[in-house]
């Protein structure tokens, strides 16, 4: 069975790579999340999950990932209030919107730094759906305030892509870059 170091706390990356038959250990990075201004969410995304991978002391693979909601420009972080989170299921509803995971997989001087892009759509919520969803207290750690393997489900009309890049790390394309590194 093929071990690997998770770089983060998600215990959904956690559950998508031990359900593809790998062994996990968790070793969550303590690195600065902040977007530098005029960034692209994908190359953020991007270069937030080669930096958490780089962060970590391993000699086998480890396994780095980044999740961003964006609509255009605009980035929707992990909400830091029930308001905030609020406004960011108001301006997701009813609209076509992306979910990017950068990945970084590595062993030792080897990586493998990709991005996977999948587009969601929100029906359009009513204040009720909104509040009802907050109610579940499911938005408050999740990228775009929203967890779509859970209730949040509800909120979405189509994908179109990975849906486990929704989920928060996109499997097959992970899968394929830890076969590369493996040896």
């Amino acid at each position: 069975m093929t071990r690997v170091l998770l770089a983060s706390a998600s215990p959904r990356r956690r559950m998508l790579l031990e359900a593809a038959g790998l062994a996990v250990d968790v070793s969550p990075p303590h690195v600065d999340e902040t977007r530098v201004p005029g960034t692209a969410p994908i190359a953020h995304a991007a270069a937030l999950a080669r930096k958490k991978a780089l962060a970590v002391q391993a000699s086998g693979l480890v396994v780095a990932a980044d999740t961003v909601v964006h609509l255009g420009d605009a980035v929707f972080e992990k909400p830091t209030s029930r308001d905030e989170a609020r406004a960011h299921l108001h301006a997701l509803s009813g609209r076509e919107h992306r979910v990017t995971t950068g990945v970084c997989v590595r062993r030792g001087a080897h990586e493998r730094v990709f991005t996977v892009t999948t587009a969601v759509v929100f029906r359009t919520l009513d204040p009720d759906d909104v509040e009802r969803y907050l109610a579940t207290g499911e938005a408050d750690d999740k990228a775009g305030a929203y967890g779509i393997q859970g209730v949040g489900m509800v909120l979405v009309e189509r994908v179109t892509g990975s849906f486990t890049n929704v989920v928060g790390l996109p499997v097959a394309e992970t899968l394929a870059a830890i076969r590369e590194l493996r040896g």
